[in-house]
């Protein structure tokens, strides 16, 4: 069985929705293709999906050991953190709810087997 390497960046300000939007599009890749892919990414959420993809190349680099060109990404998700509650003052002295949603990204990367 291939080694995992995981990495998480939790408490992130930004909707899982929208991450989960870049997070599809990678799932599955190598992970070469995937940098490129979220280098030129224009939205928040590339952003910070590259940053947690790198940090799992360096942990599989430098504590496991494995070859970073044979990596692949195996499992990403976003799952939602916590949500901040906060008001805008309407008219007539009523209030308006918004929710500044967070999440937490998750990836995990292996080793290509030699055989695929």
């Amino acid at each position: 069985m291939a080694t995992e390497v995981t990495a998480v960046l939790r408490r992130q300000r930004s909707s899982a929705q929208k991450v989960r939007l870049v997070i599809d599009s990678i799932r599955g890749a190598r992970v070469e293709q995937a940098l490129d892919q979220l280098i030129h990414g224009r939205t928040k959420a590339s952003v910070l999906v590259r940053k947690t993809l790198e940090s799992a190349v360096a942990n599989a680099e430098n504590n496991h050991g494995l070859d970073i060109d044979s990596l692949i990404i195996v499992r990403a998700c976003a799952d939602v953190a916590h949500t901040l509650k906060r008001f805008r003052a309407r008219a007539r002295g009523r209030g308006a709810r918004i929710l500044k949603r967070s999440c937490h990204i998750t990836i995990v990367v292996s080793e290509k087997e030699r055989g695929d």
